[in-house]
């Protein structure tokens, strides 16, 4: 596919933070995007490019109709901590969308996770984030995986998966990304990322093809700046 070549884009999530970052940044490049969202009302974005629809994500049924004619599905789609429950949210609603898009015949998507769903990818990382941090999110991690595990399992669909850090409420920086395909970065300089970095990283994704094994960005959206080693 041509790099100048306009995409139609369907954004799950398009009235979290990322994803209006996401949804701004498609709309400025002349992207088709519809915004697939369970509540109008918390994206006041206008544009000639928008369409905005109410879906429930987890029903294949109510999200095909909205998928057929993309050429590309991404999900910025977040779910909370729970203390006294599993978080089943990614792998429910990941399931309902691949349903989707195999029945709409849409196979490329794009979605993000975060650092740290590896099992004993945090053995270097600082205490606080071990016995702080990731006892508290953990079932959010965990879930995240498992929504990981079933896309690779997936081999009709071409996916990507971004596993930013921490997010920060900023715009893109233009800064180059440092990740590798396969690779994951368990000891980098960085801790956090503008949410702007994450939806340009996401961006730059979208025309990717894997040829026939579907693959996964493992790496952390990293600035150029960051110390990988």
């Amino acid at each position: 596919m041509a790099e100048s070549l306009k995409m139609k884009i369907a954004v799950l999530g398009a009235t979290g933070q990322t994803g209006q970052y996401l949804v701004n940044q498609a709309l400025q490049q002349g992207h088709t995007v519809t915004a697939i969202v369970r509540n109008p009302g918390k994206l006041s974005l206008h544009h000639d490019n928008l369409k905005m629809v109410e879906a429930d994500i987890f029903s294949a049924d109510s999200l095909k109709t909205h998928f057929k004619g993309q050429d590309v599905i991404m999900s910025c789609l977040g779910f909370p901590v729970s203390f006294f429950s599993a978080v089943t949210g990614y792998t429910l609603s990941m399931n309902s969308v691949i349903s989707a898009m195999r029945e709409s015949g849409v196979n490329r998507i794009i979605t993000m996770s975060s650092w740290f769903t590896e099992p004993n990818s945090a053995r270097q990382s600082p205490y606080v984030i071990r016995f702080l941090l990731l006892p508290i999110i953990r079932g959010v991690l965990n879930n995240m995986h498992e929504m990981e595990k079933l896309l690779e399992t997936s081999e009709d669909i071409n996916w990507t998966v971004v596993r930013p850090p921490g997010l920060k409420n900023l715009p893109a920086s233009a800064q180059e990304f440092l990740t590798h395909e396969g690779y994951f970065v368990p000891n980098s300089g960085g801790n956090a990322v503008g949410r702007g970095d994450v939806g340009f990283s996401c961006q730059k994704k979208k025309k990717r093809r894997s040829g026939g094994n579907n693959g996964i960005n493992e790496g952390s959206v990293q600035p150029k700046n960051t110390n990988l080693l």
